[in-house]
């Protein structure tokens, strides 16, 4: 059996365990995700090793050598937590892994336990068939990615940087996935889309002060009405337009294969990622969405103060400036604490690994085109890039053009075909034996 064989299956298996995340340190943790990890490798005769950073959050790591001890190290790394899924909402039971119109379904199957999947069929396939990578791999399973790696990456790096010796770059997602444009001519054109850059993090909590009183009291510190004051501010402020080289790079590159301009209007050129053009948007300017609210405990009493949630993502050099934009939009009555922070990244489109990702995706699928891009959310390559480890993300999949794919990320009916992730796994192979 060959890795492309069996990751269908893994995959399934992974997402069998709920590995929920919560944010809030109620959900089931990593560690039956982490346990089945270690099986897996163990199986096939290496020997992992398993760190928690609290009962519970495991991280699994280990290294495969490689057969030139002159070259540095590459980790292709994923996460084993995955945000929640409410069941009703689905067309089949979220964590059941069933397969379905060729597809498997469930809470992880995108984001990430499909790649994850991908990473332990290959490496199973390295050690059954005795095949050595030309450069140490260090292959990683994180916890709690999807609440900021606070109790995964951030505190790996942090407590056990000793995994990462001579490690100079780094996969994971979200990235080699692929997109079908029209040319000019009519014709399709297939383009995978590998993330080079990532938006900094900005979870901020808003506080209005005020003055508590009876409700039947006209009060003119009413911390509510300055809430919703700062908030409509914020909600209303054009942040302005910047194209950092990536995102650059990827709209002359659509232009070049759709023949649209990019100048001016913007969303002719972008309509042809699908739903891929929703993480570009987001890659355009600096945003900030409210995400949650809180004020107030009876009807007729004004509180003291109330709350509000933001996240805020904001590109490569403009956190000063974006802190400043917003406590100006927020005025003198409202107080903004950041719950969490993270470093934004921009990694060049060339280099030795570049090129490897790009043949990788282009043997497998001749005459495909291969473009940069910026990703809106974040990953684990943050807390790596901590270390002076360049990441990418590269978890490859070959789409079908009427799969919206994109959105599944976080969304409801998560799935990927199977044949994607046979794709993906031969792709991954490639690269992890060539490069």
């Amino acid at each position: 059996m060959n890795a492309a064989d069996e990751v269908a299956r893994i995959c399934q298996e992974l997402i069998r365990i709920d590995s929920s995340n919560y944010g809030d340190g109620s959900g089931p943790g990593e560690a039956e995700a982490a346990a089945y990890v270690v099986a897996q490798l163990r199986e096939v005769g290496l020997d992992p090793q398993v760190v928690e950073s609290e009962p519970g959050r495991a991280s699994v790591f280990v290294r495969i050598p490689g057969s030139d001890s002159a070259l540095q190290a590459l980790c292709v790394h994923g996460h084993l937590d995955v945000v929640p899924a409410h069941a009703a909402d689905w067309q089949v039971e979220p964590f059941s892994g069933e397969e379905r119109d060729g597809c498997i379904w469930g809470r992880g199957a995108v984001d990430m336990k499909g790649m994850d999947a991908m990473m332990l069929a290959v490496v199973r396939d390295l050690v059954r068939t005795g095949t050595s990578p030309r450069r140490d791999l260090v292959i990683g399973f994180f916890a709690d990615e999807e609440a900021g790696g606070v109790y995964g990456s951030q505190w790996v790096v942090a407590n056990h940087p000793e995994f990462f010796d001579g490690v100079t770059e780094a996969i994971s997602e979200v990235g080699g996935y692929s997109v079908t444009l029209r040319r000019a001519d009519g014709s399709q054109q297939r383009a995978y889309l590998l993330q080079t850059a990532e938006k900094g993090i900005l979870w901020l909590r808003l506080t209005a002060r005020g003055r508590a009183g009876h409700g039947s009291v006209p009060n003119d510190e009413n911390p509510i009405v300055r809430l919703a004051q700062a908030i409509a501010r914020i909600d209303a402020h054009d942040w302005p337009q910047e194209f950092i080289p990536s995102v650059q790079e990827l709209l002359d590159g659509l232009s070049r294969i759709t023949g649209i301009p990019n100048t001016g209007d913007l969303e002719p050129l972008l309509q042809h990622l699908g739903g891929a053009a929703g993480f570009v948007r987001g890659t355009l300017q600096d945003t900030a969405n409210l995400t949650m609210l809180d004020a107030g405990y009876k009807h007729n009493v004004i509180p003291q103060d109330a709350h509000a949630s933001v996240d805020c993502r904001f590109l490569p050099g403009h956190y000063e400036t974006v802190m400043k934009t917003l406590k100006e939009l927020c005025g003198d009555h409202v107080d903004i604490d950041i719950h969490h922070e993270d470093i934004s990244l921009d990694s060049p489109f060339e280099g030795g690994l570049v090129e490897a990702m790009i043949a990788a995706l282009q043997a497998e699928d001749p005459g495909a085109e291969v473009l940069p891009y910026c990703l809106s959310g974040g990953t684990d390559n943050k807390a790596l890039s901590r270390l002076g480890i360049t990441g990418y993300g590269f978890a490859p999949l070959q789409l079908p053009a009427d799969l919206d794919f994109a959105p599944m990320f976080h969304g409801i009916d998560e799935r990927v075909p199977v044949e994607s992730l046979r794709f993906g796994t031969r792709v991954l192979h490639r690269l992890l034996t060539s490069y």
